[in-house]
């Protein structure tokens, strides 16, 4: 590996149980054990031939809890990046009073010296820190403080920290609700459906590499199998509108299956593209090859595909500006209605869990995952090269990892906060007009890439070429202008009108 090798989670793990494993070994009983009629039986030589068994199941095991706690460790950042990002984009900070009202009250209002009537003198410590609290970050402090319905200032920095454990609040508070079955829903399907959505996208993890050594499994065909199982969750979504018996959530399970075919092939032809640039359908491989052997990440050789990707994983994971299904606007939760309690809980985190491992695996498959930017060329300037050596071999490849899949999911919410929804038939039109011809253009390119330049490395001039080309291509779509669709109100992105309604007109 290039960089951020030293956290080898695997050997590490595979070292402690093979010595667990060798010392149970050790201190079993050697000689044999009469079992009268039955014979005898050694028990060290059965764990023998147990143990190679044994120790693949306990480190399979083992892997797989990690990477599970992994995610759902790192995942609480997504929805308070979400709350803040989008926060910030509208011009609101929220209620800054979140951390504060563990010793302040809403408004300057408290709940008085409660402390003080705390037995043989305990609440003395209590409220001499509550004191110091309020006089440095409370209502003591020069700034205001902050109300729900007037003042909106933020309190220095304290902006940034409410809000941190509110996705933890919020699942605690879904896991106290009653769970209630419509009558006339099918109720198997009913509550089948969120346990489909729920371990497709768990399963998906399985195959998300989180570093160089934090994976739970590692095959061949990663990629296809993956992205199979990324495919099957539109269809707990299709399967839960129908059972609910619902119109709302039967018109969203249609969208979501309409969706379903008009994204899922332009998706699977660019993951295809990048399989057959990187010549591996292996997660690890297609990183290293953006590490190693070509010492360039695909974002450049492939600006198109890159951008196919975003376009098609947004629409995949059901997000503005493609959360037709769901659509509270028209459908009031789409097919979401007739949930709620737990399993709503559990279906609003996969969706976090669903945008989170696009994010993942658009950093992977474009960004060479848990390599730092430009290292191979930083870390020859002289002074500053050694410096940023010496930084990239103590930084976890995680770390590296997740900020990029961080600012990826920033994106995702600028997207949502910048564009409108559109309507199902520009969906449908947009997926099988532009981005499946053009899915299948950028793979044509990744094959004459792949077949006609590749020879160990890329000539210099082929990333710069593709990714000036790309921008260039862009500009000039931006700018174009189709007077004559505008004028016949045709174009899949028009919003204006023509002409202005306006109160008592009747034509």
């Amino acid at each position: 590996m290039a960089s951020s090798d030293w956290l080898d989670i695997r050997g590490w793990m595979d070292s402690i149980i093979g010595w667990s494993l060798d010392k149970t070994h050790q201190i079993l009983p050697s000689s044999d054990i009469g079992l009268g009629p039955l014979g005898t039986i050694n028990i060290q030589d059965g764990f023998s031939s147990v143990q190679g068994a044994l120790h693949i199941f306990i480190f399979t095991s083992v892997m797989c809890t990690v990477v599970f706690a992994t995610m759902m460790i790192t995942l609480i950042v997504v929805p308070y990046i979400e709350r803040k990002f989008i926060g910030r984009l509208m011009d609101r900070f929220g209620n800054t009073m979140s951390a504060r009202s563990l010793w302040v009250g809403e408004g300057g209002v408290t709940a008085g010296e409660w402390w003080s009537k705390l037995p043989l003198g305990l609440g003395a410590p209590i409220g001499a820190i509550n004191k110091a609290l309020n006089k440095n970050f409370g209502n003591d402090h020069h700034t205001k403080s902050v109300t729900r319905v007037g003042d909106r200032g933020y309190h220095g920095i304290w902006f940034m920290l409410p809000g941190f454990v509110a996705a933890v609040a919020d699942f605690v508070k879904f896991n106290t609700k009653a769970h209630i079955v419509p009558e006339k829903a099918d109720r198997l399907v009913f509550e089948v459906a969120p346990v489909i959505i729920i371990s497709t996208t768990v399963m998906v993890y399985a195959f998300v590499p989180f570093g160089p050594h934090i994976w739970a499994a590692n095959p061949d065909l990663s990629l296809i199998f993956m992205m199979a199982i990324f495919g099957v969750a539109p269809l707990g979504v299709f399967f839960a509108g129908w059972a609910s018996n619902n119109k709302y959530t039967l018109i969203g399970g249609m969208r979501s299956a309409a969706q379903l075919t008009a994204y899922e092939i332009p998706l699977l032809v660019t993951v295809l593209g990048i399989a057959v640039l990187s010549g591996s359908f292996n997660i690890i491989e297609i990183v290293d090859f953006q590490i190693q052997s070509s010492d360039t990440w695909n974002l450049f050789l492939m600006p198109l595909g890159a951008v196919l990707f975003i376009v098609t994983m947004i629409a995949e994971v059901e997000r503005i500006p493609f959360d037709m299904p769901e659509a509270e606007a028209e459908l009031v939760e789409g097919w979401w209605t007739e949930y709620g309690g737990i399993r709503w809980g559990l279906m609003f985190a996969v969706e976090m869990m669903r945008a989170y491992a696009a994010c993942i695996l658009f950093a992977l498959f474009f960004l060479g995952g848990w390599e730092l930017p430009f290292q191979d060329t930083l870390v020859t300037i002289p002074v500053a090269g050694s410096v940023f050596s010496a930084l990239a071999a103590v930084t976890p490849g995680i770390a590296i990892l997740l900020i990029k899949a961080y600012l990826m999911f920033a994106l995702f919410v600028w997207v949502r906060a910048s564009l409108h929804r559109i309507r199902t038939d520009q969906i449908l039109e947009f997926g099988w007009r532009y981005l499946l011809p053009l899915s299948i253009l950028n793979l044509g390119l990744a094959m004459v890439m792949r077949v006609a330049l590749w020879d160990g490395s890329w000539p210099i001039w082929l990333a710069p070429l593709m990714t000036i080309g790309s921008i260039l291509v862009f500009v000039l779509l931006a700018i174009d202008e189709d007077k004559e669709a505008l004028k016949n109100s045709n174009r899949i992105y028009h919003t204006q009108t023509l002409e202005k309604a306006y109160p008592g007109r009747r034509d």
